[in-house]
């Protein structure tokens, strides 16, 4: 006979631990998302807020109710404490959309909390009780622990989840829909149930401007830009009066204080006089000009966010990336039948109310409770009602039942004596015209539908305007707002930076700026400034490179060392930092005779300059001129134009033509002069063996670049 192996130990099996934990984990995460994180696409509510309106509903008398209370009572439903309760009820106060406030509930703007829960107080809006509730046509549920009953989800008439936004995140993923506007989701519904284009655009409770041309129907690939409102009062001050969406005066305020604190702002003091509305007051030093303050608000400040929605909804359960024009489509659909069933709920109550209103009238306008006094019988008493009535009701909606007998049986004496035949009639005639229209209502639902959206936006469209203006904004570069407070400088061992002060002084630049070097071999190589780096020891150019400037170069060249030699005028072009452009043809002993830099074409068009070719004799010896206005502005990488096959022993500018901004030669580094007056000065040329100038202007001429 064979015995059964015991069980091994869970501790002593991994396998069955590591499974364990997998399961435990796939159901947390399934919780996390399906009953706190993630709104159902239905109502827009997670499961908190949902049990926060059951209960505000089943506790609504028209007065306000202690916030205290409603979190007590919200606890029958709830199993997460009052703590997640009372800040769920806090946020949808603040929405001001479903919930009248009363008392201290904080301050979106200033990012103050509400007051403890014992000292404020709620009560359902009049647009939550007409829009949120309908009980005859709820699904319920029990609740967690079986007492009661709760919602499965609220049949709201109204896109609630588009119009209040959610954020919320769970395991693995996270949920940020954007709040929209009331009337522009009124507007939207209605064309959607008429089959006409639609867009919606966020629209946020704190203004501010917002640049939406990437809101892609708010989908995972969305990003927004919004920014603060800045007004410039005058030249000493900036006034803030709206701030960006999911910031407050107080953090906004950090980060301008951060900035100032790197140096990337210069401000002389902040006020903030926020109340109702965001006044924010920046005082600005003598000197300074606004706009540029204002750039370097949006550039390095929460003056201006990025945004990027991602719309999870569930849907049967399960959470489902949508954009926002499905989510309002399904929301206007699930309007749609819900007003449907109401219609039907409410056909059925009123045709009802008819049947017994006119087994009322029958009963006694024929005077068929008399058969009470004759008949010897409970039973038979019945039986005989039920036959009088008959001729009656043939036409009847449904068939008369016992109860219907029983109920007939019960109306008081008082009731018969005062019975009026007219009021009667008149009373069933109100019932048919309702039943009539029900019928003729249910009959066009997609246009009583428009009737009703159109119902809601004369009664509560006006309190909602929009408050953030759309518009579309250039992006500030970081580098071109930054304030340049400091100082480039190249010491004699080639290293450069704003940290370096033993050397020279190259420009006033920003801590962001982009900094151009040009090598003796022909490199040229953009790099964003550091506090110090190596930079090169014979640079023909260094510069701060503005976001602004587009110059120009001229270059003469001798490709390798037998080559010809090659002028060429060519702007930078695009450029990826700290990668080397050469601006040559890189052969092995290539030479730079000449480079200068201008700010225009036109500068650059006035440069000529003398080639002086070797081995000519000395009474033979005429420079050839050369002027560049010959060539046209091309790229970089451009060969050039061939300026002599024979060789060149030097090459001279022109004094007359216009100054250049930098030289160089083999054996010093030359650097620009500030750029109010760059001038390309030239370090002593080494005059060739045998050869001396003959006159001064020709000895002047030699103060040019001779590198080999």
């Amino acid at each position: 006979m064979s015995k059964t192996k015991p069980p091994v130990p869970l501790q002593n099996n991994p396998s069955a631990i590591q499974s364990m934990f997998g399961d435990y984990y796939l159901e947390y995460a399934s919780y996390v998302i399906l009953e706190r994180a993630v709104p159902h696409i239905i109502d827009g509510l997670k499961p908190v807020q949902r049990r926060i309106l059951h209960a505000m509903e089943r506790m609504d008398d028209g007065r306000f109710n202690k916030v205290a209370n409603i979190v007590g009572d919200t606890m029958k439903y709830h199993p997460h404490g009052d703590a997640s309760i009372g800040s769920a009820l806090v946020t949808l106060g603040q929405k001001g959309l479903l919930i009248d406030t009363q008392g201290n509930w904080g301050n979106i703007l200033t990012g103050d909390t509400a007051a403890a829960p014992r000292y404020i107080e709620a009560r359902l809006s009049k647009f939550a009780q007409e829009v949120v509730f309908s009980p005859k046509v709820t699904e319920w549920k029990l609740s967690y622990d079986g007492r009661n009953k709760e919602p499965v989800s609220l049949p709201v008439k109204f896109p609630l989840l588009l119009a209040q936004g959610a954020l919320g995140i769970a395991v693995g993923m996270s949920c940020l829909i954007l709040p929209h506007n009331f009337n522009e989701l009124i507007d939207a519904a209605i064309s959607y149930l008429r089959g006409q284009e639609f867009r919606l655009y966020p629209d946020f409770a704190t203004g501010g401007l917002l640049d939406a041309s990437n809101y892609n129907d708010g989908t995972g690939n969305s990003r927004l830009r919004c920014r603060a409102r800045l007004e410039v009062v005058s030249k000493k001050l900036i006034r803030i009066t709206e701030i960006p969406y999911g910031t407050t005066t107080e953090s906004l305020i950090q980060s301008i204080e951060a900035a100032m604190d790197k140096g990337k702002l210069k401000i002389a003091k902040i006020e903030d006089n926020t109340a109702a509305e965001a006044d924010i007051l920046i005082h600005l030093n003598p000197g300074s000009e606004p706009e540029k303050l204002c750039n370097a608000l949006y550039a390095f400040t929460e003056c201006q966010v990025s945004i990027s929605p991602k719309a999870v909804v569930i849907v049967d359960r399960k959470p489902v990336f949508m954009g926002v024009s499905e989510i309002l489509k399904l929301n206007v659909d699930h309007t749609r039948e819900t007003l449907r069933s109401e219609l039907e709920v409410k056909l059925g109550d009123l045709q009802e109310e008819w049947m017994l209103a006119s087994l009322e009238k029958i009963f006694i306008e024929h005077r068929i409770y008399k058969v009470l006094e004759e008949s010897e019988s409970w039973e038979q008493s019945l039986a005989e009602i039920g036959e009088r009535l008959a001729p009656y009701v043939v036409d009847f909606i449904r068939p008369v039942t016992r109860e219907d007998i029983i109920r007939l049986t019960e109306i008081k004496i008082r009731k018969i004596a005062k019975y009026e035949i007219h009021e009667a009639e008149k009373h069933i005639a109100d019932l048919e015209a309702d039943i009539e229209r029900c019928r003729r209502d249910l009959a066009q639902l997609t246009r009583y539908t428009i009737r009703w959206f159109e119902g809601l936006r004369k009664k509560y469209g006006a309190a909602w305007p929009r408050r953030t203006e759309l518009c579309e904004f250039d992006s500030v570069s970081r580098a071109e707002a930054a304030v340049e407070n400091e100082t480039l400088y190249l010491d004699d061992e080639g290293f450069a930076g704003y940290g370096v002060r033993k050397g020279t002084a190259i420009d006033k630049c920003s801590t962001l700026s982009d900094v151009l070097t040009i090598d003796h071999q022909g490199t040229l190589c953009v790099r964003r400034i550091q506090e110090k780096f190596y930079a090169g020891r014979k640079l023909l150019d260094i510069r701060v490179l503005r976001p602004d400037d587009d110059p120009v170069f001229n270059l003469i060249y001798r490709d390798g060392k037998d080559g010809n030699t090659y002028a060429k005028r060519f702007r930078i072009g695009g450029f990826t930092r700290e990668k080397e452009y050469q601006l040559t043809q890189g052969t092995p002993g290539t030479r730079i005779f000449f480079l200068s830099v201008h700010g225009s074409d036109e500068e650059s068009a006035a440069v000529s300059v003398n080639v002086y070719l070797k081995n000519q004799l000395k009474r033979l010896r005429r420079p050839i001129p050369f002027e560049f206005a010959r060539l046209r502005i091309k790229g970089r990488a451009v060969l050039g134009n061939i300026v002599t096959k024979n060789q060149v022993e030097r090459i001279s500018r022109i004094m007359n033509s216009a100054p250049s901004s930098a030289n160089a030669d083999d054996a010093v580094a030359i650097m620009p002069d500030p750029p109010a007056a760059r001038t390309q000065e030239a370090a002593e040329a080494a005059s060739p063996s045998g050869a001396e100038a003959e006159t001064p202007a020709e000895r002047q001429q030699q103060l040019d670049l001779g590198l080999e």
